[in-house]
């Protein structure tokens, strides 16, 4: 596997501030802590490395929506433009130049990777969603497209694969959304829909307190049940895979079900702590999904 990329890395045309050191984490940090590179250690070197160029492009326009100084739209849009340009030229971002290679040798498609531009273009006008429809339809801008370009790598070519992957990828970003309930209210966001929030008598403010008061509870754990209903309609996708394929998809799937027992864990209280899935459950839940092939 290349060496880990730096902060430092993600310093280009896009506008992206330079990072004081112990401020943000870097990209490998990231990585470390958030959901999508589970299972990705075992696999051989030439996925890992391809895995994590697609990530580090994820990660730094993430990052552009949300931690750049200055104007972020601006930001974003001059990052769009370099991307482009790793099919048609020579881009000048470190990630992007880094990706290139990966194009050409997996047949990537630029569509999934504007999308993610524009999930987080829409971030900037957007901080919350009033139905559950509406923010599905986020998710397919924010979410999707990375699990359509992790089949790409793998040679999966499917339209049923690509479907049951949007399913998953949906329900894996509404878990991470429980998780991160706090923090997105901190940057100005919410993403339980506001229908979810009315209905258990929940309000934005209630989502400034120290720990979640019972409206709070069961709009996430309202909001967790649909996203654990997607992950089980999408879970037949583990069948349809082999090889590493096989392996990588189940290896997300157990990390979001062992979320979501970390989130039941904590009795749906995301304000207090943010509820993280220990390793024994993720282990538990990719024994299951190989064992079973993701039937439900």
């Amino acid at each position: 596997m290349s060496p880990a990329p730096t902060g430092s890395d993600t310093v280009g045309a896009s506008g992206l501030s330079p990072r004081p050191a112990g401020r943000v984490a870097t990209l490998e940090e990231k990585k470390q802590a958030e959901n999508f590179p589970v299972a990705l250690r075992i696999l051989p070197r030439a996925l890992r490395h391809d895995l994590s160029a697609l990530y580090d492009v994820a990660r730094v326009i993430d990052d552009l929506g949300d931690e750049a100084e200055g104007d972020r739209t601006a930001a974003l849009l001059r990052f769009r433009e370099d991307l482009s340009r790793a099919w048609d030229g020579e881009p000048a971002e470190p990630v992007l130049r880094r990706l290139v290679p990966v194009i050409r040798a997996r047949g990537l498609d630029k569509e999934p990777f504007d999308r993610l531009v524009r999930a987080n273009l829409q971030d900037q006008k957007v901080t919350r969603y009033a139905t559950q429809a509406e923010l599905a339809g986020y998710c397919t801008l924010s979410a999707d497209p990375v699990g359509r370009i992790v089949l790409r790598i793998f040679g999966v070519r499917s339209a049923e694969a690509e479907r049951l992957s949007d399913l998953v990828c949906t329900a894996l970003q509404l878990v991470e959304h429980c998780q991160d309930v706090a923090e997105d209210k901190r940057a100005g966001r919410v993403y339980l829909p506001q229908d979810d929030l009315a209905r258990f008598g929940a309000t934005d403010a209630d989502l400034d307190a120290e720990r979640a008061n019972a409206a709070v509870r069961q709009a996430v754990a309202a909001q967790v049940g649909k996203a654990l209903d997607q992950l089980t309609e999408g879970a037949p996708l583990v069948r349809l895979l082999h090889g590493w394929a096989r392996l990588a998809i189940a290896g997300y799937l157990a990390g979001g079900l062992a979320t979501v027992d970390a989130l039941r864990r904590a009795n749906w209280d995301v304000l207090s702590a943010t509820p993280r899935p220990r390793k024994r459950d993720v282990l538990i839940h990719l024994s299951k999904l190989l064992l079973r092939g993701g039937r439900r």
